[in-house]
C-alpha cells in the first residue's frame, strides 16, 4: 500500500486540551469543526469526552455526526442554525447554538420550543463578519430572555487580531463588548487559541480553543506557552525512487530546481492531491529518518522530491516527516506562505492512524 499517512497522538491532544483549561482557569469547548481541522472528529471528541467540557462545530451536520458516534457531552453549533427548522434538531439532540442575527432571534421567539435552549448570543464587537451590532445586543439579551424559549444565554464574540500580539485591536474589542453588556448577568465567552495563550487579562468563562488543540501555535513568532504544546498529527511517508544526478540538471515540473552539485534525490509518495502544500518552495524542511533536509523542486500531484546528498544512509524505503513532531506545521506553513489551519484542513486521502 502507498505509504503516506497521518499519525495521530490523542495523548497528545488532550494534554493539549489540558493546557487550555490551566492556562484559562475557564471551561473550554473542544473546537472540532472541519472534521477536527483535518484530525477526525469523532476520534478526537472521543478521546477528549471524559474531560472536555463540550466540543464546538461549525454547523448541524457536524454536531450529528458526534450524537451518531455517542458523544453527549454540550455540542455548540459556531454558525447558529442556518434554517428555521433546524430547530427541532438543535432541541432533539440539546445542542447549544449561536444566535448571530436578527433573523435568528425573531425564528426562536416564533418557535414551539418544547425544551428551552441555550443561547451564546454573539456580538460583532469589531471583526465585522458575524454578531450583532453592539447597539443591538442588550435588546436581543432581554428579549431571549423574556422569550420562555431560552434557559441560558452565553455572552459571546471573537476575536480579529488576536494571534498579533503587538496590536491593540483585541483590547479594543473587549472595550466594546464590555460598554455594551454593561450590566448583563450571564457567563462570557471571548478567548480562541491566541487569546487563550496571548491575552490572558481578557475575561473569560468559557474558552474556545481551536488550533492550540492541535499542537500548533497560532502565532508568527515565539510565545512560551505555544511552546507547551504538542504536535497531534505527524505526517509521513517513504522514499520510493533515488535518482543521482549531476550538476545543471532540473528536478521536477517546470525546472524550478536546478542542481548545483551533484545531487541525490529522493521522490517522495506524497504531494498535493495529499494536502501537501503545491506552493512549498525549494527549502521547505523536511525530516529523512529523522534527520534534517529540505524539499527541492516543484510539489507534484502524488510526489515530492527531497534532497539525500548529505544523507548517505538515506535511500529507498526511509522514512520522511513532513511535519509532526520534529518538522513542525508551522514551519512548513510559514514557507508555503500560509497557515497550519489550513494545511491541516486540507488534508485528504492520506489514512489516519491514531495511536
Amino acid at each position: 500500500m502507498r505509504p503516506a499517512r497521518a499519525l495521530i497522538d490523542l495523548e497528545a491532544l488532550r494534554h493539549n486540551y489540558r493546557l487550555a483549561r490551566e492556562v484559562s482557569g475557564a471551561r473550554a469547548l473542544a473546537v472540532v469543526k472541519a472534521d477536527a481541522y483535518g484530525h477526525g472528529a469523532v476520534r478526537c471528541a472521543q478521546a477528549l469526552e471524559d474531560e472536555a467540557d463540550g466540543f464546538a462545530v461549525a454547523c448541524i451536520e457536524e454536531a450529528l455526526e458526534l450524537r451518531a458516534a455517542g458523544i453527549r457531552k454540550p455540542v455548540l453549533l459556531l454558525e447558529g442554525f442556518f434554517e428555521a427548522d433546524e430547530l427541532e434538531l438543535i432541541q432533539e439532540h440539546e445542542f447549544w447554538t449561536v444566535v448571530h442575527s436578527g433573523w435568528q432571534l425573531e425564528v426562536i421567539e416564533r418557535a414551539s420550543i418544547g425544551k428551552p435552549l441555550t443561547v451564546w448570543l454573539k456580538m460583532d464587537s469589531g471583526m465585522h463578519r458575524v454578531g450583532l451590532h453592539p447597539a443591538e445586543y442588550r435588546d436581543a439579551y432581554q428579549r431571549l430572555s423574556a422569550s420562555g424559549k431560552v434557559a441560558k444565554i452565553v455572552l459571546m464574540s471573537h476575536f480579529a487580531r488576536a494571534d498579533e500580539l503587538g496590536s491593540s485591536s483585541s483590547a479594543e474589542q473587549v472595550a466594546v463588548f464590555e460598554a455594551a453588556r454593561a450590566g448583563l448577568v450571564a457567563d462570557v465567552s471571548l478567548r480562541n487559541s491566541p487569546a487563550v495563550l496571548g491575552w490572558p487579562q481578557v475575561p473569560s468563562d468559557w474558552v474556545r480553543p481551536g488550533i492550540m488543540l492541535y499542537g500548533a501555535t497560532p502565532f508568527e513568532v515565539a510565545h512560551p506557552l505555544a511552546e507547551r504544546l504538542q504536535p497531534v498529527m505527524t505526517l509521513e511517508s517513504k522514499i520510493i525512487s533515488v535518482r543521482e544526478l549531476p550538476a545543471g540538471q532540473p528536478v521536477g515540473y517546470g525546472a524550478r530546481f536546478v542542481t548545483e552539485r551533484p545531487t541525490r534525490v529522493g521522490v517522495v509518495a506524497m504531494g498535493y492531491a495529499d494536502g501537501y502544500p503545491r506552493h512549498a518552495p525549494t527549502g521547505t524542511p523536511v525530516a529523512i529518518d529523522g534527520q534534517p533536509s529540505r524539499l527541492i523542486g516543484r510539489v507534484s500531484m502524488d510526489m515530492l522530491t527531497v534532497d539525500l546528498t548529505d544523507l548517505p544512509q538515506a535511500g529507498l524505503g526511509s522514512r520522511v516527516e513532513l511535519w509532526g513532531k520534529q518538522v513542525l506545521a508551522s514551519e512548513v506553513a510559514m514557507a508555503a506562505g500560509t497557515i497550519p489551519y489550513q494545511i491541516f484542513c486540507n488534508l485528504r486521502r492520506v489514512p489516519l492512524v491514531y495511536g
